[in-house]
């Protein structure tokens, strides 16, 4: 749960929230299935080797290849003052991944670039120090790697905007009345039924939420639904989408109501990652010769 990434627009921080949002993102990530015997799941900042890290690669990260980041150009602009973190947490976040001599990371397309600026920093430090990390692969899913707003299909899908705008996004503890309610007021296009020939964003769109819900492939469901009316298909994504997301929900009210069982799993995720985190920064203080 990367809390230190969470302070990058210190306006929108709030103290007390903090800790307890961690916690909520950890009852998520165990509901959604992933098992604490085979994964840690902790907490950014209880790994004090994360800020460590980031900073010795600060000092070898060209900050022209910051300030071109995607991300930090649309976060950024607008803004009367941007903070320092907003444009380092990339930095961060490589940190995050190096630390553990990761060998492949899993991410939607928005995160591509901050992958790919991972691998440049590895490759860069290893160059300048010697081989000291592992330089990782990127993984994109094959349906599911970008998903756009619902109510807007040219814009990617986004928590903060969906906070500020009805029935742009599906957030995996949105009532079901409301989930359904959204997927099937998706903007599609002013056609009737669905050609192959005359697909429309918001239409590509949902066949892709349904085929990274249901594994079925993109191409076999634009089969399935040629002259087909779009909304046959919006009440197919919502069911899907509900049988997919109901079970999560229940889960995580069963967890956020076992207070000491999650604190139990971050602390000993921590204990777990916390060795291989000292032994990476071991080898990084010894390459640049601190410590």
């Amino acid at each position: 749960m990367v809390d230190l990434h969470a302070l990058t627009v210190p306006e929108a921080v709030k103290p007390a929230e903090l800790a307890a949002n961690s916690r909520r993102i950890a009852a998520l990530f165990l509901a959604a299935g992933i098992d604490p015997d085979l994964s840690s799941i902790f907490v950014q900042s209880h790994i004090r080797e994360h800020s460590e890290l980031a900073w010795v690669l600060n000092c070898v990260t060209p900050l022209g290849w910051l300030e071109r980041m995607t991300q930090f150009k649309s976060k950024s602009d607008g803004r009367d003052h941007v903070g320092v973190g907003l444009l380092d947490y990339p930095v961060l976040m490589a940190a995050d991944i190096l630390l553990y001599d990761t060998d492949v990371v899993p991410v939607g397309d928005d995160q591509r670039q901050h992958v790919e600026l991972t691998r440049d920093l590895a490759a860069r430090f290893n160059n300048l120090f010697g081989d000291v990390f592992v330089v990782p692969a990127i993984s994109l899913p094959d349906a599911g790697a970008r998903v756009m707003g619902l109510d807007d299909p040219t814009v990617k899908m986004s928590k903060s905007v969906g906070e500020t705008r009805a029935n742009h996004m599906v957030g995996l503890l949105d009532p079901p009345k409301q989930i359904e309610k959204t997927i099937m007021r998706a903007t599609t296009d002013s056609g009737c039924e669905y050609r192959p020939e005359h697909a429309s964003p918001g239409v590509v769109n949902l066949m892709g939420i349904l085929s990274a819900v249901t594994a079925e492939p993109v191409a076999a469901i634009a089969a399935r639904y040629e002259g087909s009316g779009y909304g046959y298909l919006k009440k197919e994504v919502a069911e899907a989408v509900l049988a997919e997301v109901l079970p999560v929900q229940e889960r995580y009210e069963q967890l956020m109501s076992e207070a000491g069982y999650l604190d139990g799993i971050l602390a000993r995720s921590a204990d777990r990652v916390r060795t291989i985190a000292a032994a990476t920064m071991s080898r990084v203080r010894h390459a640049v010769g601190i410590g």
